[in-house]
């Protein structure tokens, strides 16, 4: 419910659309964005708060405001027993993989502040939403792959040989320490939490010639001091059992816990001093203190402030995602 002395509420936020060479439709036709005309939109940024990218409240009394205007009004009403914070420390977004993404890797928080400008690193983890047969996720190099062999695939063009790949099933969870060597391959509809970074370093492009025609570009000496090679193959998560029945972990790292919710009757969210960021993957609920008047649907967000706590009320079975800092 709203908070009477801060004036806080569930938070409903404007996404931010990204067109890439390797999306598609499915943020429209599977999570029902309203996105406009083309066949490229590959990200849905749900909740960011990075630089000139900038998550705006959608209704109520903050509508207009941004996400970065509210870190730094409400730090304790936001953030809880996490505050101090300098900026909202996750972004939270969907992704359709309609081609495959190019192969990549990020730093992880010592690397990252080395940075000019400095940046966090990333740590990330996927939950697949739907996957067409025979889509692969590319996760971790082989066991035994160190360096130069890793090196010599990658100059020698052979750079799949190197790579662990598997065939991921809709609703798997895969989690992607800073430092993994990964990609996502075609045909995959993806929900993704991460740390608030947005720096990339790109191995491989498959070859492909971007919107101008040119290759994009690459940054393999980047890519090779930061390149985890003792993490080995990376595997789906296998979930744990959470507090709560209707709750199972799905991962818990030093970043962020990220759990999946399967509720039918109603249930309460928040209340613990920490922020929530919560994502219909399907079915829909109310949120007891939102001010839009509407259901949170499948492929959509909020952010539920420190400061609230929230009564859920499903309407129907509803299956989704409660992010929250550690």
């Amino acid at each position: 419910m709203q908070n009477p002395v801060t004036g806080l509420y569930p938070l409903r936020l404007e996404p931010i659309y990204r067109r890439y060479l390797w999306g598609g439709r499915r943020l429209a036709s599977s999570l029902g964005k309203p996105i406009g005309q083309g066949n490229d939109y590959a990200e849905s940024w749900e909740i960011v708060d990075h630089g000139d990218d900038q998550s705006i409240v959608n209704f109520g009394p903050r509508r207009g405001a941004s996400l970065a205007s509210l870190c730094g009004e409400y730090q304790h009403e936001l953030f809880g027993h996490h505050a101090p914070q300098t900026q909202f420390p996750l972004l939270f977004k969907f992704l359709d993989a309609h081609r495959d993404l190019s192969v990549q890797v990020h730093p992880n928080d010592e690397q990252a502040a080395q940075l000019d400008p400095p940046d966090r690193g990333k740590t990330e983890a996927w939950v697949i939403l739907h996957a067409d047969p025979g889509s692969s996720i590319y996760a971790g190099v082989k066991s035994g792959i160190d360096r130069a062999g890793f090196e010599l695939a990658v100059r020698g063009g052979t750079i799949e040989s190197v790579l662990h790949q598997f065939q991921p099933a809709a609703g798997d969870c895969v989690f992607i320490p800073a430092g993994t060597v990964h990609a996502l391959g075609a045909g995959l509809l993806v929900a993704e939490i991460q740390q608030s970074s947005d720096t990339t370093y790109r191995i491989s492009d498959w070859n492909r010639v971007g919107s101008d025609g040119r290759p994009r570009p690459l940054h393999i000496e980047q890519a090779l001091a930061v390149i985890d090679f003792e993490g080995g193959p990376v595997h789906s998560q296998s979930p744990r059992p959470a507090d709560s029945l209707h709750v199972e972990r799905l991962v818990a790292c030093d970043h962020f816990v990220l759990d999946r919710w399967r509720i039918e009757s109603p249930a309460s969210v928040g209340g613990d001093g920490r922020f929530h960021l919560l994502a219909v993957l399907d079915g829909g609920l109310r949120m007891q203190g939102d001010v839009s008047g509407q259901p949170l649907l499948k492929g959509q967000t909020a952010l539920v402030p420190a400061c609230c706590e929230c009564l859920l009320e499903p309407e129907g079975p509803t299956l989704m995602l409660d992010v929250y800092l550690p």
